[in-house]
């Protein structure tokens, strides 16, 4: 394992329990965009038995997830996307799920619209996104004059896009996905998974915006 996937480990080869627990237990068919090792993904199918399909093109990740999900298309998502047989052989879906991928790309916009298309009527989109109004970049900005570069994180140095709440909620929109449900993750100290209760207990009237480093939402398909 190379030492830059070690280092990511944390961040894009879990289960994902708050990403989790927004999937409808009653999807029977997932698609998993950026599926990495297949952690999410399989944790899904233990848990109500569903078929879930990723799409991955890091070919090591992809083949892992391939021993853990129904299938894998080892692919850049934004080019699988745009070639419309390819589209179209992936069927529906009860729910599409874009844990953290979206920032990563050129064009999330026209990747959440084709995403939304592949939903069944009233089907489920969760997303996860960093926050980049967080605490941190006023002070990286405001105070040092730098922006960081990091191996995860808001300053994940291999981001293209960064979205405050406002800019998620209006990038489903523009897809035709109506949010059921955002639920902010905090913490008070980015790199410090321990400063979650701290960062909560915190989060009070106008500091919630500052305080939460990642937001994930759900979001249905509007008939």
């Amino acid at each position: 394992m190379t030492g830059s996937r070690e280092r990511r480990r944390h961040a894009y080869e879990n289960p994902r329990p708050e990403v989790q627990e927004l999937v409808p237990h009653e999807a029977r068919r997932i698609l998993d965009l950026g599926c990495s090792s297949g952690a999410l993904g399989a944790a899904l199918h233990d848990r109500q038995g569903s078929e879930v399909v990723g799409v991955e093109r890091d070919p090591v990740y992809a083949e892992s997830a391939r021993s853990r999900l129904h299938e894998v298309v080892e692919a850049d998502v934004e080019e699988l996307f745009a070639a419309p047989e390819a589209v179209a052989a992936l069927g529906c879906f009860d729910c599409v799920v874009a844990a953290d991928v979206l920032e990563h790309l050129r064009d999330p916009w026209s990747v959440t619209r084709v995403a939304a298309s592949k939903l069944v009527r009233g089907g489920t989109a969760v997303i996860s996104v960093p926050n980049v109004r967080y605490w941190e970049t006023f002070r990286e900005l405001g105070l040092r004059g730098r922006w960081p570069r990091r191996d995860e994180g808001i300053f994940d140095a291999t981001h293209l896009r960064w979205f405050t709440l406002s800019d998620a909620r209006e990038l489903l929109g523009g897809a035709g996905l109506e949010p059921t449900e955002v639920r902010p993750l905090y913490r008070l100290r980015p790199a410090d998974w321990r400063s979650e209760r701290a960062g909560r207990r915190l989060a009070v009237g106008p500091l919630r915006p500052f305080l939460a480093f990642q937001y994930v939402i759900a979001a249905r398909r509007r008939c």
